[in-house]
């Protein structure tokens, strides 16, 4: 799931698909949401954004599950290390460098405490009460396990403790969101990156977070999946397509109980690159039309478990911009500003908006 290759044409089809829509859509609803059991995940660069919300935002945290990512920071606002000592996704125009230090542990864990005692993003003591879930494939070849590993050093030299960080290797997956019975082969590394594992990686990632789960919903999901406008939890001036890397609309599930005011939970997922909804790929995509659309959001695993779970799942979506983010990936290595991965960085601050505007409903 690189951010290297260009793809300017899906760019420019994806924008004017969505522009028609935007001005119809609703905002987030306000919901019984207690604020302080968010909990966020992500496959690639929705895994490395997902540490990054995680630790920029440790207060409201309960929890993370990373797929196929490594730990905060790791490109330090460079494409280059993000694409060859962080990933290997730049091959084969840039050779892979990936081993079991590219990330440079000690040097994030600098970064972290400095940012910490400057204010810029939460306190990182804070993240010893957070439960974390990895999951690596080890046929990954865009993502080796020699990644995941280190973040899995990143959270323990963190004091986060060992039974509460929980590394589940998948031997036998590629790069890919590992459902029961949905995707391609599981050994495949190719868009959209969901395979047909006969594993259920978003119960996984949810149990690892919350605890056991009740029952999966034995038929559809009886609650509302709701496309809503994302610009209002952007802040900044001008073209946001261009400069924030987020998309016009998003996505959110919304289980009956909590439609009906009950108390609930929140979970962020995210997907990774060449998997949001306006890009546009090469082949149509499973559900057919030109562009992946709610593929991620309907296929990743996350909404059979939402109903019984008392889970309002929220789907953000980022989108391509030519030259700069070509394949729709969250921002993890500075195409947006400097503060990327702090509390205040353009997709941190939006994603935190649409926490906030959800739990706006949250009764005392």
């Amino acid at each position: 799931m690189t951010p290297w290759k260009p793809r300017l044409v899906g760019v420019a089809l994806g924008l004017l698909a969505i522009t028609v829509q935007a001005d119809t859509l609703p905002a987030l609803p306000p919901l019984n949401i207690d604020l302080s059991q968010t909990s966020v995940s992500g496959i690639s660069s929705g895994g490395f954004m997902a540490v990054q919300f995680q630790v920029a935002n440790s207060s409201i945290v309960r929890g993370a599950g990373i797929v196929a990512a490594g730990p905060y920071a790791c490109a330090r606002d460079d494409v280059f290390r993000a694409t060859t000592l962080c990933s290997c996704t730049g091959e084969p125009l840039l050779a892979c460098r990936v081993d079991t230090d590219s990330a440079d542990v000690p040097k994030l864990l600098d970064l972290v405490r400095q940012r910490g005692a400057a204010g810029s993003i939460d306190d990182p003591a804070q993240l010893a009460k957070q439960n974390v879930v990895i999951l690596s494939g080890g046929k990954d070849s865009l993502v080796p396990a020699a990644i995941t590993q280190q973040l899995v050093n990143f959270y323990s030299a963190l004091g986060i403790p060992a039974a509460q960080v929980k590394s589940v290797p998948l031997p036998k997956a590629g790069h890919t969101m590992p459902t029961p019975s949905y995707g391609a082969a599981c050994a495949v590394t190719d868009t959209p990156y969901i395979g047909k594992c006969g594993f259920d990686g978003a119960k996984t990632l949810l149990e690892g977070i919350y605890g056991p789960l009740k029952g999966a919903a034995s038929s559809k999901p009886k609650g509302q999946l709701i496309e809503f406008d994302q610009t209002p939890y952007l802040t900044q001036a001008g073209n946001f397509l261009w400069s924030s890397g987020m998309d016009r609309s998003g996505w959110v599930y919304v289980p009956p109980t909590c439609a009906r005011g009950e108390p609930c939970r929140l979970h962020i997922a995210l997907h990774g690159c060449k998997q949001g909804q306006s890009f546009l790929p090469l082949k149509p995509p499973p559900g057919g039309g030109l562009y992946y659309g709610t593929t991620f959001v309907r296929n990743a695993g996350y909404l059979r478990w939402a109903d019984n779970n008392r889970l309002v799942v929220l789907f953000p979506q980022a989108v391509s911009i030519p030259g700069t983010n070509p394949n729709g990936c969250w921002d993890w290595w500075g195409y947006t500003d400097s503060r990327y991965a702090e509390r205040d960085g353009v997709q941190i601050r939006a994603l935190r908006a649409m926490a906030e505007a959800l739990a706006a409903g949250a009764k005392p």
